[in-house]
């Protein structure tokens, strides 16, 4: 049958679209045989897989978009073409988001005119004019609602699936009905789903039970028959989307499309099978978690990869898309390759290829999301609301049929939408419920004059530049070569620059402030220069977009302002004369001179004035443009050489210091030409490097400027240089020699220019030690040299010598002895006579000196002297000496030198720093400290040396060296304790305290001698004798208290650290120290022995107080009674109450006297007294409230019944009751576990403790617990599984005795009473009658 014009209008594509065109195929039906029903999905999962056609699933490599020829299908679809960026595929998997990349609007958005709510179904043409109105209301009465379309490849058939389960086919091109199917599935489900395969006589079908069917379509005798099987029970797993493998005409000798694969999506995982050439599951994926609501989805598309085209299955669940690779090699083995996952934000309701790299995804708030696959790149992003999508929701709950269906299901229907949304070569549909829209890519001209529409120029630019290097996504209308489609779109390109420029002189601002012209042009031209760049259209840029600007004088100066970053940048190399004369004027007439010179240094000298250029930059001191200009435009090197000398050499010989941008330029220029380098930047060509170095030594040498005067020295440029910077210019001399070892001219230059210097600088008074110094180690370095051909007089050396060595001149002393230093180090001490030079080193006081020779010559002890000697340098002897004699190098008899050297200035070392010295004893002299105390005359020195010393030894002093502990004989000790008595007594008792190592009856007598009391105190009680350490406070005491008292204070002996303080606070501190001396002793004392100490401290605060009389005295009363009220305050601990009061009462002071006298020291005890009352009831409160709180939860806890686990013993696994006419003691536990008696009492889980019948431990909780790593049980009290047990005693006439017992937290458990209960296992109840409570251990 020919193709009907109708049929052509179904499937021919627009222009615009290039949709692939279609060849039609006959109708008729093929007679194909009939075949046995099939068996089903289910019966084939457990076959063996064939041997001829193996399949392996790997999960191995994600895409590898460096491999997808993006080229390979050159057909009519709408493939993206890749841009080759490969930054994509070094960034970890994230969500798709929206991008900085601008890509304009993807995709065109138009409605479908003449469809209605009320068209049963229909077919329209591209020009959407109505072509079929298929049905009837009576067949919606009959069949119900349509629920499933499908059309076939070629357009020709429609099959259309029904709610109450009816399937009918039509033709397209009549509108004839063909097949009316109604047994192709169980009845009472509606059908989701019907789709065509590749083969016309084959289709699949899914119902709202989960069932899959295959319907085979044949005609056989001129009638229409079509057969189903089953392809997937719904009984297995719901499926609730199928998707055919569909295969493009040019396709259809693919090797995978004889398979007829189809996937199908169950509710937690997908299936992929092959209906051809028998039924075979290829695959099977789980979804793994996802929502229940969440809607799977499945589509097929095949993508080019590593120039291979070969089908992808794109699938999902949720968020994330899945990508199933599905390809065959050579050897006939199937692969299905898992790609890059693709993870959204939203939750999927629809997925559909609109191209090999593009995928649209529509979540559940109707917002449809274009992805460009490769890349993960969110492209566009359209809400359709509006469109009020179709669901088919009723179908999936399948109420026409009675709504017989899976909660799960039916809970997956509220978002379905698959016969809503649909995807056809490049274009999209969406039904809504009162119109259909279409969704189709805008080529790229469309999207960029969206954009221009909008007047978005920068943008449309920015996604044209795109096209044009091949980085946009989802490409559309650009075909050729790579080189043709850039010229297309450059050309694109260069009409969006002219409309911006247009747009912008036309919309600049005519009146107003000039920032806001100048911040409209900075807007626009900047982006203008960039792209005429990239576009490599600099004859475009100067000669027609200029031109338009210089009409707007603000958009004049803002395009050549523009200019510079490029030209510095070097992206602009080459300026036509009329722009670059117009940017240097603008650029003068701004006072923008550095500007001038980034430009010039970087510019093509063939496009300036060179003249103009020179005066500019004279005038205006622009240097290294100036050099630039010479050097390149003239190969002139020495000219701006001999002008920059006019600058910088009067105001040196003037002695003043340079400022401004000449300074560093001459040296610097100079350096370059003999390094080979041009100045500013870039090099010298390499055919000029040796003639440019030859006329820089010429210029070098040269007696005399170009105008010099009569007072000009010789070798003027020399002396410039070296007043400059003379090791700079050193250093580039240095390096020039290097370079030219074999050119003779080049060597003898360098000789000459040698003698000059030597000439200049040591006959002449103008140069510091340090310039002669740099100049002579300069020589020292190229005379060590095996190749040197320099010659250098040695008289110069011995004059350089006595030049830094003279001992008349003091200034720079320093400087002179460094210059020396790195002279003899660079390999100069071979020019010298070491005798002589030792001798002037010793003069001039140059200590390193003297070191370097004698370290040369391994005279380490002299080194000693030197360090000694000088100032500078002598806390380094210490490091010294360690190090030499620690360190491995070194013979014996050198350190044995060194050792006795530095015994022998031990008391200079000491001096010097006594820490440092006590750690180099310790280290290395430890047998030695006698003689050296005795070598140390001064004895404070010594008291400084034995502190630091047992420092040292009590603790391992922390530093670069550590040192082994040193302990020092007893006599040594007491010896520091006596020099501590002299000059830090108040050090005195920590030291005491500290040490252990001094002997206690020397130490007394010792500290009895100084007369420091506190120590002796301190002895005495550490001696034992408490009583003679109270005697010893007491008495400090009592002559504090009469300083206090006497009208002449008189200072106590051996205590002027406390010069500062007033009598009542010495009185305070001695005070405080008996009073502690008197807790201390107390607590060991009977109470007549208290009382000995005690009163007698009473008595000695109380006796004062009656001699002080008068007002003047009213404070120190006070005082004295505040103190007096601690010292009772303190006794009350020890000395009952009623002894306090009558020894007060006996004391003639207050005995004699009225009551008032004592008022106020009985007031203060009975005020203490009742505080401490009080304190104590609080406490007692409290301590009951927790008991009783405490017994109560006790109580409660061992109330409740017991219900054990099971009826035998968990140790030997016997029957609780193993013999009727013998009784067992039986055990339970609150765990739940019990036991024998005796059983338990074989394992050790049991013992006695006093005043406690039995305590008992759970054996299988405690083994359990200490095979989880540890004995230590942690549960608390009332809380823990095992917290109690009762023990239960059966017999066979008496009935059960349960000792009722309460396990601590250890699970323990403990027998308190006995009491009859009931013969029942299950319900054991406990009393408790008698509680005891164990303080020490915490439990009842």
């Amino acid at each position: 049958m020919s193709e009907s014009p109708d049929t052509r209008s179904l499937v021919s594509a627009s222009s615009q679209l290039n949709l692939m065109e279609i060849d039609t195929i006959d109708d008729k039906e093929f007679d194909i045989p009939q075949v046995d029903t099939p068996p089903t999905l289910e019966s084939i999962l457990n076959e063996p897989e064939d041997e001829e056609e193996p399949f392996i699933l790997e999960d191995t490599c994600l895409l590898n978009t460096e491999n997808i020829d993006a080229h390979s299908c050159e057909t009519s679809s709408l493939a993206s073409s890749d841009s080759g960026d490969r930054t994509h595929l070094k960034r970890k998997r994230k969500t798709v988001e929206l991008s900085t990349t601008v890509h304009g609007s993807v995709l065109r958005h138009s409605i479908l005119k003449g469809i209605s709510a009320q068209i049963v179904s229909a077919a329209v043409n591209l020009n959407q004019a109505l072509r079929l109105c298929l049905g009837s209301t009576a067949t919606g009465a009959e069949y119900g609602a349509v629920s499933a379309l499908s059309i076939n490849h070629d357009c020709t058939r429609l099959l259309c699936g029904f709610a109450k389960g009816h399937i009918t086919m039509w033709d397209l091109a009549n509108g004839k009905l063909l097949r009316t199917i109604t047994d192709a599935h169980p009845p009472g489900t509606a059908i989701l789903h019907v789709k065509f395969t590749d083969d016309p006589t084959l289709a699949v079908c899914n119902d709202s039970g989960g069932s899959v069917f295959e319907l085979a379509f044949r005609r056989l005798m001129g009638m229409r028959t079509c057969e189903s099987r089953c392809l997937f029970s719904g009984s297995k797993g719901e499926v609730c989307n199928v998707e055919p493998l569909l295969t493009a005409p040019d396709l259809k000798d693919h090797p995978i499309t004889q398979y007829s694969l189809l996937a199908m999506a169950s509710l937690t995982k997908i299936l992929v099978i092959g209906l051809k050439p028998s039924l075979k599951v290829w695959m099977t994926f789980p979804y793994g978690k996802t929502d229940p609501t969440s809607v799977p989805q499945l589509a097929w598309q095949f993508v080019p990869v590593q120039k291979v085209v070969n089908p992808v299955l794109a699938f999902c669940r949720g968020d994330t898309v899945h990508f199933l690779l599905v390809k065959k090699d050579e050897t006939g083995t199937i692969h299905v390759i898992k790609q890059r996952q693709l993870q959204l934000n939203c939750d999927i309701i629809s997925l559909n290829w609109i191209n090999s790299r593009t995928l649209v995804v529509m979540d559940s708030g109707e917002k449809l999301r274009v992805v460009d696959r490769p890349s993960q790149e969110e492209l566009e992003s359209l809400d359709v609301a509006e469109v009020q999508l179709v669901y088919n929701s009723s179908h999936f709950k399948s109420l026409a049929t009675g709504g017989n269906v899976s909660q799960a299901l039916a809970l997956v229907g509220e978002k379905a939408c698959y016969q809503s949304v649909c995807s056809y070569t490049g274009q999209m549909v969406l039904l809504g419920t009162k119109s259909a829209h279409i969704l189709t890519l805008r080529n790229w001209r469309e999207r960029v004059d969206c954009l221009l529409k909008q007047e978005r120029f920068v943008e449309a630019l920015s996604l044209a530049w795109s096209f044009h290097e091949g980085t946009a996504k989802a490409v559309l209308g650009l075909f050729g070569d790579p080189a043709k489609r850039k010229g297309v779109v450059a050309d694109k390109m260069i009409e969006i620059l002219f409309q911006y420029v247009e747009r912008s002189v036309k919309k600049c601002p005519e009146h107003g402030k000039i920032q806001i012209m100048e911040q409209h042009f900075q807007d626009m031209v900047p982006v203008m220069v960039d792209y005429c760049l990239q576009l490599q259209r600099t004859d475009l840029l100067f000669n027609q977009l200029y031109t338009r600007l210089v009409e707007n004088c603000v958009a004049r100066g803002v395009f050549l302002e523009s200019l510079e970053p490029y030209i510095v940048s070097e992206r602009l190399g080459c300026v036509t004369a009329p722009v670059m004369r117009d940017l240097l004027t603008h650029l003068q007439d701004n006072n923008m001179m550095d500007s001038v010179e980034n430009c010039l240094i970087h510019l093509d000298i063939t496009s300036l004035d060179i003249q103009q250029v020179v005066q500019m930059c004279w005038d205006n001191q622009l240097y290294d443009a100036m050099i630039y200009v010479f050097n390149r435009g003239m190969n002139d090197y020495i000219t701006p050489m001999e002008k920059l000398f006019q600058v910088i050499g009067p105001p040196l010989r003037e002695g003043r210091a340079l400022t401004g941008r000449h300074c560093n330029v001459f040296p610097s220029s100079l350096s370059c030409s003999l390094a080979g380098r041009a100045y500013p930047l870039g090099d010298i060509p390499e055919d000029l490097v040796s003639q440019v170095k030859n006329q820089v030594f010429e210029f070098l040498i040269r007696l005399h400027s170009a105008e010099a005067g009569q007072e000009e020295e010789l070798y003027p440029y020399i002396r410039t240089l070296v007043h400059f910077d003379t090791p700079e210019f050193l250093n580039v001399l240095a390096l020039t020699l290097e370079d030219f070892k074999n050119d003779k001219q080049a060597l003898e230059y360098q000789q000459r220019i040698v003698d000059i210097l030597l000439k200049v600088m040591v006959e002449n008074s103008d140069f510091t030690p340090s310039q002669v110094g740099c100049l002579f180690t300069f020589l020292a370095r190229q005379l060590a040299k095996p190749d040197n051909t320099l010659f250098v007089n040695r008289k110069l050396f011995d004059q350089v010598l006595e030049f830094l060595c003279s001992p008349d001149d003091d200034t720079r002393h320093t400087e002179r002895q460094q210059v020396l230093l790195e002279l003899l180090q660079v390999g100069g001490v071979i020019q010298f006579d070491e005798g002589r030079l030792l001798g002037l080193a010793e003069k001039a006081e140059f200590y390193q000196i003297c070191e370097f020779l004698y370290e040369q010559n391994h005279l380490y002890d002299k080194i000693l002297d030197c360090y000694l000697r000088d100032p500078l340098r002598k806390e380094e002897i210490f490091n010294y000496i360690h190090n030499l004699l620690s360190m491995p190098g070194y013979s014996s008899e050198e350190k044995h030198c060194v050792w006795e050297k530095a015994l022998l200035h031990i008391a200079e070392l000491v001096t010097l720093d006594p820490a440092k010295s006590a750690d180099l004893v310790a280290m290395h002299f430890p047998e030695e400290v006698r003689p050296i105390i005795t070598r140390l005359q001064d004895d404070h020195l010594v008291f400084q040396f034995l502190r630091c010393l047992l420092d040292q030894s009590a603790t391992s002093r922390e530093g670069p060296h550590p040192q082994p502990l040193l302990r020092l004989s007893p006599d040594l000790h007491e010896l520091h304790i006596g020099l501590l008595c002299r000059f830090t007594p108040r050090q005195l008792t920590d030291f005491l305290k500290a040490s252990q190592d001094y002997r206690l009856e020397e130490a007394v007598q010792i500290t009895e001698q100084y007369q420091v009391h506190e120590a002796t105190s301190y002895l005495l009680e550490k001696k034992g004798d408490s009583h003679g350490a109270f005697q010893v406070l007491l008495k400090t005491l009592k002559d504090k208290l009469g300083a206090v008292t006497s009208e002449k204070r008189s200072e106590e002996e051996g205590e002027t650290g406390r010069e500062e303080e007033s009598p009542l606070q010495r009185v305070e501190g001695s005070l405080g120290d008996i009073i502690a001396l008197c807790h201390r002793s107390s607590q060991s004392l009977n109470q007549e022995q208290r009382g000995v100490l005690w009163f007698p401290l009473l008595e000695a605060m109380m006796s004062p107080q009656k001699l002080l009389k008068g007002p003047d005295t009213r404070t120190t009363s006070e005082v004295l009674k505040e103190l007096t009220m601690k010292v009772l305050n303190s006794m009350s601990s020890f000395i009952p109450l009623p002894a306090i009061i009558q020894r007060i009462l006996q004391d003639p002071v207050y005995g004699k006297g009225k009551l008032a006298e004592i008022q106020g020291l009985i007031l203060g005890m009975l005020e203490t007294f009742n505080y401490e009352q009080t304190l104590l009831e609080t406490t007692t409160s409290l301590l009951n409230h927790d008991l009783h709180w405490s017994l109560s939860h006790l109580r409660a806890a061992v109330s409740r019944g017991l219900h054990p686990r099971q009826d035998h013993c968990n140790i030997c696994l016997q029957q609780y009751r193993r013999r009727q006419d013998s009784p067992d003691d039986i055990i339970i536990f609150s765990c739940g576990h019990l036991y024998h008696c005796q059983c338990l009492q074989r394992k050790g889980s049991g013992h006695a403790e006093p005043r406690l019948l039995q305590v008992w431990s759970c054996y299988k909780c405690i083994s359990s617990q200490r095979g989880r790593g540890g004995d230590r049980v942690t549960t608390e009290t009332g809380r823990g599984r095992s917290t109690s047990l009762a023990q239960v005693s059966q017999s066979t006439i008496a009935p059960f005795v349960c000792r009722v017992m309460f396990r601590n937290p250890q699970e323990r458990a403990v027998t308190t009473t006995q009491t009859k209960i009931p013969n029942s296992f299950h319900n054991v109840h406990r009393n408790m009658s008698n509680v005891f409570y164990n303080q020490s251990s915490g439990c009842f």
